[in-house]
């Protein structure tokens, strides 16, 4: 298993002093996921949770969506021409009776930001896929007050970031606020994948009635895992994208962007937030 972080030595300049010191950097490698011993993706992340981040992308594809469903999930000893195990190759084995996708470099990936696939095709992907919908398009009542206090809740969970600086982190809460889980990875994606995966591991999927809580921007990427876990509510500190709007208003999602301090902007699901009656015009 790699590290999470690693040391390197640096030139720091500060006020016009300069010296030399060590420096601590988040790790990143790349992890090859398998299906029943076939190659099927390759993402950059930090490593720890690998199992987890695994079987909760499998999640986000419509492969998986309960606990016994998964038969393993383990390292490939034989990753290299040497044999040797460099703990970045994990492979899923469904249990007997599971359907196994059709994996081609011609299937239908929705996925990854950056594939290509944009407009109705993407949505009606997620749309069809998904084996956990969000069924309750009124509950949780969040409070604005309530979304206000769960950005500065994530960032006391990202004990990595405060060593490094570099980490993106997404955290699941319950509909009063409390932390349920956090993680951290290079990449945000990832985070919240980690935390799906080991939320299929405990048998709590759908993950209805909680808030995921991601410390960037919510891309069509992370509204399409949001929605394939079964969560009602997506609540991200920056902006979203116009894709995952459209995604979000498709499949009854509540998406938040610009959580920051007293203010956010909702666009959409907007029923599910408990409003006072004074309202700007």
């Amino acid at each position: 298993m790699g590290r999470v972080t690693e040391r390197r030595r640096i030139l720091r300049i500060r006020d016009g002093v300069v010296g030399h010191r060590a420096d601590t950097l988040v790790a990143e490698e790349p992890l090859e996921i398998r299906l029943n011993g076939r190659p099927l993706a390759i993402t950059m992340r930090t490593p720890g949770d690998d199992f987890a981040l695994a079987t909760g992308f499998l999640v986000s594809e419509g492969v998986l969506a309960a606990a016994d469903e998964v038969a393993s999930v383990v390292y490939c000893a034989g990753a290299t021409d040497e044999g040797v195990n460099t703990y970045n190759v994990v492979d899923v084995r469904l249990a007997p009776g599971v359907p196994v996708p059709d994996i081609t470099l011609e299937r239908n990936v929705y996925t990854t930001s950056s594939c290509g696939l944009c407009g109705k095709a993407s949505l009606d992907a997620v749309r069809t896929a998904t084996r956990l919908p969000i069924t309750d398009h009124r509950s949780p009542a969040l409070t604005p007050e309530l979304l206000s206090s769960l950005p500065d809740r994530l960032r006391g969970a990202q004990a990595v970031f405060d060593r490094t600086g570099g980490l993106h982190a997404a955290a699941l809460f319950d509909a009063d606020g409390e932390l349920l889980d956090a993680r951290e990875d290079v990449g945000r994606h990832n985070a919240v994948d980690k935390l799906v995966g080991r939320a299929l591991r405990d048998g709590r999927l759908p993950l209805a009635g909680n808030i995921l809580m991601v410390s960037g921007r919510a891309s069509f990427e992370l509204a399409q895992k949001a929605v394939m876990a079964g969560i009602p509510v997506l609540a991200a500190v920056s902006a979203p994208s116009s894709l995952a709007v459209d995604l979000a208003v498709e499949t009854g999602l509540t998406l938040v962007g610009f959580l920051r301090g007293n203010a956010m902007n909702v666009y959409a699901g907007e029923d599910r937030i408990a409003l006072a009656a004074r309202q700007a015009h």
